[in-house]
């Protein structure tokens, strides 16, 4: 059984900062895509961020603000929200896809206040 163990949500004032984790297991991270959504309730998923072999790609909505990286020696995928704004108020799921199947962490909210 795959786990994604997510950390680091909270509540923030606008124009702070948080720093999401994302653990799993060493199989998976090693040959899989990491990356990043987002869901409010009522809403649809939408993607944030994303790393692959080094390579990174992230929603229009958060370039220049967000930053994804991963620690191999972790097995841990990172996302550094900084400038946040009230419109960034969701829950984060962290996702992984791959050869080795499609897997998602059970979310962390994140709360921006005005």
């Amino acid at each position: 059984q795959v786990q994604l163990v997510e950390s680091g949500g909270g509540l923030v004032q606008t124009g702070g900062s948080l720093r999401l984790s994302c653990a799993t297991s060493g199989s998976i991270f090693s040959i899989n895509a990491m990356g990043w959504f987002r869901m409010a309730p009522g809403k649809q998923r939408e993607f944030v961020a994303a790393i692959n072999s080094g390579a990174t790609n992230y929603a229009d909505s958060v370039k220049g603000r967000f930053t994804i990286s991963r620690d191999n020696a972790k097995n841990t995928v990172y996302l550094q929200m900084d400038s946040l704004k009230p419109e960034d108020t969701d829950v984060y799921y962290c996702s992984t896809w791959g050869p080795r199947g499609t897997y998602w962490g059970q979310g962390t909210a994140v709360t921006v206040s005005s």
